[in-house]
């Protein structure tokens, strides 16, 4: 990994007159990478490991309070471009097997690809090649309608995949057997559900689908001359060939090439066609209306349904939330983290009924029922005045709160808004303000890419989060959450727990379901005030009502080190700390929490 810093009078985004820009190189494998996770969600983590060695070096370089990294047109037209393209595979990924050979093929409809193994036999083949190349399965290389100088090219790329597990795509244009025939292979290492290694290879298909050039020309901004061009390079023609066919010489078909290098932000050909067989398979997709918005749902036997209410907002938004627990009992109200895990274990609800607490959970804009705020609105006075519009729907005068994870910002803002309707907060898992570099560089690498990002790439959040929750959607929320919380033994431990796993699983749903993606109002919350220092609101609250924080000594996000900071800047604040919980502490350790939260409620309904 290489990177450039520039010192000089145009600088900036470092608040200190240095500015650091990725080195070609970097930005040449991050648009790679960045195109493959636009073709499969799946790569997610394999750009999330490339961006943290990438960008983690150049974190250092700015001021914290003033952190804004990558201001690179390049890189920035590349992310818009990918979001573009991730939104055409983002609907209807729920549903669909991703297992066995059929599975890996499925998003090739009208390109040509196949299944290799290491002997360079087809294992599988879907309908577009067996018609465009005449192959069938069980065929060897020897069979596939290439040039015979050509071969050796492709059994040595195959070997290098399956030898080289640091390298897993290759790119491939070839000769084809028939004259003046080329075709572009994408290759990329995968494995059956089996675990043997395969190589999955894409061919242009030597037909481009409906719409594509005109998808091109708007991605990258380019002439109906220029678009056309492109197409008929992916389409493997001849620049004489092109040419002949535009009635120009070769000399402006190269110039206008050219042009479109420079527009598309490549370097060669082969990497401009690259770019734009990365982008193929999209365009099959097709861009729906907004799906149904639903409630809070929840499969396991021992929950009691949840009473789901809306009201309309002053803007004509809808305003959902949910009641758990005693329906007609003492106010509490949860603040359940931009995860949206707005259930709790079922013996954890049970025992909210015993104690006649009514456990009252906005469902913020976005998330399930609830309208996302319009584009350029406030997300954070939006979910702040959400909230105090469903308390006084529900007719609470004095309540404590709940929260989860940095959902104790919006609990603090929520207590100085208005001070007399608060009687104190736990927060579970909870994450002060983060005023050190040092806080952010500890999390674990899934919660250091989107929260890091956030701070320091918040004009490149967009795609990360809506990839994420596209990842989450192909692998299974089982899969996800093993993933974000794979180096905390503790979360993985709680997570399994049948109960936990239900709620999280079920709950979640409000914000990712087979219909409903929260990414945008994910990604809103996270560039909005939890990541800035909010120290004003916190302090504001010493000596007004009690803040009480119990935290897991295995949380990824705020890890032992970063807690112990928190204490020092903090003291007032009561702490307590599980050595056998991590960020899902509440739901490991819920019967404590509503211990600790009995006398804050006591005191609300003493008022």
């Amino acid at each position: 990994m290489t990177s450039r810093h520039n010192d000089g009078p145009d600088a900036a985004g470092t608040g200190g007159g240095t500015t650091v820009t990725l080195s070609d190189v970097d930005r040449a494998e991050t648009i790679e990478r960045l195109y493959d996770v636009a073709l499969d969600p799946e790569r997610f983590e394999a750009l999330l490991d490339h961006w943290e060695s990438t960008v983690a070096p150049l974190r250092a370089h700015v001021d914290l309070s003033a952190p804004r990294l990558l201001d690179d047109p390049q890189i920035a037209a590349h992310f818009r471009r990918a979001t573009a393209f991730l939104d055409r595979a983002a609907i209807g990924e729920a549903g669909t097997g991703r297992d066995g050979l059929d599975a890996m093929l499925a998003p090739f409809e009208r390109v040509a690809a196949l299944v290799l193994d290491r002997g360079g036999v087809v294992r599988a083949a879907n309908p577009a090649a067996r018609r465009l190349m005449g192959i069938a399965e069980r065929a060897t290389i020897s069979d596939l309608p290439l040039h015979d100088d050509d071969r050796p090219a492709l059994v040595a790329a195959l070997s290098m995949l399956f030898a080289d597990l640091g390298k897993d795509t290759a790119m491939l244009r070839l000769r084809g057997d028939g004259p003046g025939h080329l075709m572009v292979l994408r290759l990329q290492r995968c494995n059956a559900s089996d675990g043997t290694d395969l190589v999955l290879a894409a061919s242009n298909g030597l037909h481009l689908p409906e719409g594509f050039c005109d998808i091109l020309r708007q991605a990258f901004d380019l002439t109906r001359a220029e678009g056309d061009i492109l197409c008929h390079l992916v389409d493997c023609r001849s620049i004489a060939e092109i040419a002949a066919e535009r009635g120009r010489s070769p000399d402006t078909i190269r110039a206008q090439i050219k042009s479109i290098l420079a527009k598309t932000e490549t370097h060669s050909q082969l990497e401009l066609v690259r770019l734009a067989l990365s982008m193929i398979d999209m365009t099959t997709a097709t861009v729906t209306s907004p799906p149904a918005r639903q409630g809070v749902t929840c499969a396991h036997p021992d929950h009691e349904a949840s009473a789901d209410r809306t009201l309309v907002a002053p803007d004509g938004r809808r305003v959902a939330w949910t009641v758990l627990g005693d329906m007609a009992g003492r106010p509490l109200l949860y603040l359940p983290l931009d995860f949206g895990l707005v259930r709790w274990p079922a013996s954890a609800e049970a025992e909210a009924r015993a104690r006649g607490l009514r456990v009252i959970v906005p469902l913020r804009p976005g998330y399930g029922s609830s309208d996302m705020v319009a584009h350029g609105a406030d997300y954070d006075a939006a979910l702040l005045e959400d909230t105090e519009r469903v308390l006084r729907a529900e007719g609470v005068r004095r309540c404590p709160v709940l929260s989860l994870g940095g959902d104790v910002y919006y609990a603090a803002r929520l207590a100085r808004r208005d001070p007399a309707r608060i009687t104190g907060i736990l927060a579970c898992a909870g994450m002060l303000p983060l005023t050190r570099r040092a806080q952010f560089e500890r999390m674990d690498k899934w919660h250091r890419f989107i929260l890091a990002g956030a701070k320091y790439t918040p004009h490149l959040l967009p795609f990360m989060v809506k990839a994420g929750f596209l990842l989450a959607r192909r692998i299974g929320k089982g899969g996800f959450a093993r993933a974000i919380y794979g180096e905390s033994g503790a979360d993985i431990a709680t997570f399994e727990d049948p109960e936990v796993y239900e709620a999280i699983v079920g709950g979640s749903e409000v914000a990712l379901s087979a219909t409903h993606s929260a990414h945008e109002a994910f990604a809103r919350q996270l560039v909005g005030g939890q990541l800035e220092d909010w120290s004003g609101d916190l302090v504001a609250l010493k000596g007004a009502l009690p803040v009480i924080l119990m935290n897991g000594a295995q949380d990824p996000q705020v890890p032992r080190a970063t807690y112990e900071e928190f204490r020092r800047d903090h003291p007032w604040i009561e702490y307590h700390l599980f050595e056998d919980a991590g960020q899902l502490v509440f739901f490991r350790h819920w019967r404590a929490a509503l211990d600790r939260l009995a006398p804050l409620v006591a005191e609300a309904d003493a008022k």
